[in-house]
């Protein structure tokens, strides 16, 4: 009988042992990309399956951790594991008191819900939501936070599936989150915040009803770099909202502390940081002005200078809304030597969307007064304006913007030498050319001598050499209006043909000569 026994639960032990080796297998394969769609075809999420509700809970646990990395791997796994009716089964493993089962079953929920919202609202829609909430309440931290990454994974996707979390109650907990003095789940519960405030003003308000912005905005200054990323992802999804929302960052005494983060070492605090200002800056006068009184538009300007691609562009896009409020902010900008970054960004960034965003900038400051169209002029921009605007290789929108800045900064410019420049360079299209010919026929009938260099220089000669246009187009009408301002003499003399009629009248009188 005893050997009976032994025999069985030899058996019985081969068994469990068979299964965690197979388990932890499986677990380590995934961790290797080349493994994951070999594994895949050899059906393994049926053999996991069953094995999420094993009697021993290691084989629980690893299963799951072997799913999560599954899942993680790409979107068509992510969505074998719901269409094999898995989520129902790690909502057993989260209500269970072992705390590793839930982290495990966690992990698989966020791999999941990362992909898509759809993914995430069947994520939702599993029941997992309070399950996930509750794991905040844990007392292991690494429980809350796997709690809190897919709680954030869930949110990220929507402003349904953020108020889905919301609902859940999961605001208050979070915040009692970032409190706790382990940072990685300090970490993941900001960004949780952040995910669920940035989709709409009601969101955001809900985040900041819990005293989420006093709590997170000292952190600006955080010896962790994770953490400060995290605190300005979470701020600036607030203060994008309204201009009411934004005084509230403003309040909690962000600036002049978040500057420090422009000049941080980490690129992605930079960029946070940067985001932090725009956000505030862009609603009125009165909060860019907030950001200038503290020091801001130096620290900008540095900050677009010392950067380069995607981590520029929202230095570019604040300096661009500080400057686009009125003549005195703008001022502020030139004069931090604001227009060569710019202008930089213009000529050598590789994307179209922060080629976009500097021209855009550019004509923001220049849209002001002569002083400063003047400015611009003189750092050389609008010849770059206008080879960016010709360049086939430029987007639709690039050259929209270029277009926009370059009739912004030519309707306040009245400097001749600039707009003869313009000119006299590569032939603008007339939706650009009837800018720079208009402005100039504002400029001429007020200055003798300018009228006089705008003729040595041959610019009054380029000016004929347009002709002939439509009859009645506002292009024609401008030179029209700039001819009247010279002698009839001046302007026959350099007109297309002239010399031609010259000589048709002197070999017409030549027969009326022999003949008498």
């Amino acid at each position: 009988m005893a050997a009976t026994t032994r025999s069985i639960l030899q058996v019985l032990e081969t068994y469990q042992k068979s299964r965690i080796a197979f388990v932890q297998t499986i677990s380590e394969l995934a961790t290797k990309p080349q493994n994951v769609e070999v594994l895949h075809n050899a059906g393994v999420m049926q053999l996991l399956k069953p094995l999420l509700l094993d009697c021993v809970p290691q084989v629980q646990q690893t299963a799951a951790i072997g799913l999560s990395r599954l899942a993680s791997y790409s979107e068509e796994l992510a969505e074998a594991v719901v269409s094999h009716k898995i989520l129902p089964q790690l909502l057993t493993s989260l209500t269970d008191q072992n705390r590793f089962s839930k982290k495990a079953a966690a992990s698989v929920l966020k791999a999941v819900a990362k992909h898509t919202e759809a993914l995430a609202q069947a994520v939702v829609d599993a029941g997992t939501l309070e399950p996930l909430v509750l794991c905040l309440e844990e007392f292991d931290p690494a429980v809350k936070e796997i709690g809190a990454s897919a709680l954030a994974q869930v949110a990220r996707h929507s402003a349904k599936l953020a108020q889905a979390v919301a609902d859940a109650g999961a605001i208050q907990f979070l915040v009692l989150c970032v409190q706790e003095p382990e940072l990685s789940l300090r970490r993941a519960s900001a960004l949780a915040l952040a995910d669920i405030a940035k989709h709409t003003p009601e969101l955001a308000q809900m985040v900041v009803d819990a005293k989420t912005v006093t709590l997170v905005a000292p952190l600006v200054t955080h010896g962790d770099k994770g953490l400060k990323k995290q605190v300005c992802c979470c701020l600036s999804s607030i203060a994008k909202h309204s201009v009411e929302l934004a005084e509230i960052v403003v309040a909690a005494d962000v600036f002049p502390k978040v500057f420090l983060s422009l000049k941080d070492t980490e690129p992605q605090v930079r960029r946070n940081a940067a985001i932090v200002i725009r956000e505030v800056c862009k609603h009125n006068p009165q909060l860019a002005q907030v950001v200038i009184s503290n020091g801001g538009a130096a620290a900008l300007v540095e900050n677009v200078t010392d950067t380069y691609g995607s981590e520029r562009l929202p230095g570019i896009m604040a300096l661009g809304y500080i400057s686009a409020f009125d003549e005195s902010l703008a001022n502020v900008i030139v004069a931090s030597n604001g227009i060569p970054p710019l202008l930089d960004a213009l000529c050598n960034e590789q994307e179209d969307h922060i080629k976009s965003a500097s021209a855009w900038s550019l004509g923001q400051i220049g849209r002001h007064s002569s002083v400063h169209a003047l400015a611009i002029a003189e750092a050389g921009v609008l010849p770059r304006l206008v080879s960016t605007f010709l360049s086939p290789a430029s987007s639709e929108d690039l050259q929209n913007k270029c277009k926009r800045a370059l009739k912004a900064i030519t309707d306040h410019l009245t400097h001749l030498p600039a707009l003869d420049a313009l000119l006299q360079g590569p032939r603008l299209p007339d939706g650009v050319l009837k800018f720079v010919v208009a402005q100039l026929a504002k400029v001429l009938p007020n200055d003798a001598d300018a009228r006089t260099k705008f003729v040595t220089s041959g610019g009054f000669e380029k000016l004929q050499k347009l002709q002939p246009l439509e009859p009645g187009s506002e292009l024609k009408e401008h030179i029209d209006k700039i001819n009247t301002y010279y002698p009839i003499e001046i302007v026959h003399y350099y007109s297309p043909g002239y010399s031609e009629t010259l000589l048709q009248k002197l070999t017409g009188s030549k027969p009326a000569v022999a003949a008498a």
